[in-house]
């Protein structure tokens, strides 16, 4: 996909007044510290001039640049804010996206550091690999959408938040990456076809010293009403910004079930009807910043 998300359609941190841009400029630089050191920082909304979703993404659109600037690169998009009561919760009524690096993507096999991340959740979700590009000028409709999936596979996202204390609304977590962190992809992806993924179900389970304990059960229809109209939204939104999505993309579809907190020492375990199970394990600490 594009090497660059290009949201001026909506918000540029470079027009308008001085003093906006500056603040844009404030609360990127902002989250970059509080990733860098591992301290979680001062929600940003206080410092933006307006708590509205565009200066949210010209804030995420500042940290793209500097991580594509760091040498890293994007290989998808998370969408989020899928569930309706998250959405009042935030007091919006559409989801919202983030980015996904090459480096956030975590082989299912190899212990995750807990080290790398401040405040960690994870959730259970469906995974989209893209054949096709979703572009064009036309609306992308649910058949269109279907068509450029080439598997679809259980996912685990591990979500985060470098403001202190999960005290996030919608234009801190927009900013934020839309509270990105980490994700790990199963190994047993299905063609999608015509399957019906409102119908799958979602356990997840934490294993610790052997015992298995469920923490979060959902269903595909939790996501958007169906995981399909989260990436026909995803689709039809960054073609409108005019990054439209990729074949070769990852799109994480959304939770399936409430997110949990992680813990170190612990192993995660989703399992999805008919797309298999995706695990998780976190090791103690041992990343220095």
């Amino acid at each position: 996909m594009s090497e660059t998300l290009d949201h001026t359609r909506r918000s540029n941190p470079e027009t308008g007044s001085a003093e906006r841009a500056d603040r844009i400029r404030a609360s990127a630089a902002r989250l970059i510290a509080a990733a860098r050191t591992g301290a979680p920082c001062a929600p940003v909304r206080e410092l933006l001039p307006d708590a509205v979703l565009e200066t949210g993404y010209a804030v995420q659109q500042l940290l793209t640049q500097a991580r594509l600037g760091a040498g890293r690169r994007i290989v998808g998009r998370k969408i989020g804010l899928t569930a309706p009561a998250v959405q009042a919760q935030l007091g919006v009524d559409q989801p919202d996206f983030g980015v996904l690096f090459d480096d956030m993507a975590c082989p299912q096999d190899e212990p995750i550091d807990i080290g790398r991340l401040l405040q960690p959740r994870i959730e259970a979700e469906i995974a989209f690999v893209l054949i096709a590009d979703l572009a064009g000028d036309d609306e992308i409709t649910a058949d269109v959408a279907r068509a450029a999936v080439g598997r679809a596979v259980a996912a685990l996202e591990i979500v985060d938040s470098r403001i202190a204390g999960w005290d996030i609304t919608i234009v801190d977590t927009v900013a934020d990456n839309a509270s990105s962190g980490l994700y790990v992809l199963g190994d047993e992806p299905i063609e999608l076809g015509d399957r019906d993924l409102r119908t799958v179900e979602m356990t997840l389970t934490r294993r610790v010293a052997g015992a298995d304990e469920t923490v979060s059960t959902g269903t595909g229809a939790a996501c958007l009403g169906d995981p399909i109209n989260a990436l026909v939204w995803l689709a039809n939104t960054s073609r409108e910004l005019g990054t439209p999505l990729r074949a070769g993309d990852v799109v994480l579809s959304g939770a399936l079930g409430a997110m949990v907190p992680v813990e170190a020492g612990h192993t995660y375990v989703a399992t999805l009807t008919g797309l298999g199970s995706v695990r998780a394990e976190f090791t103690a600490k041992t990343v220095a910043r």
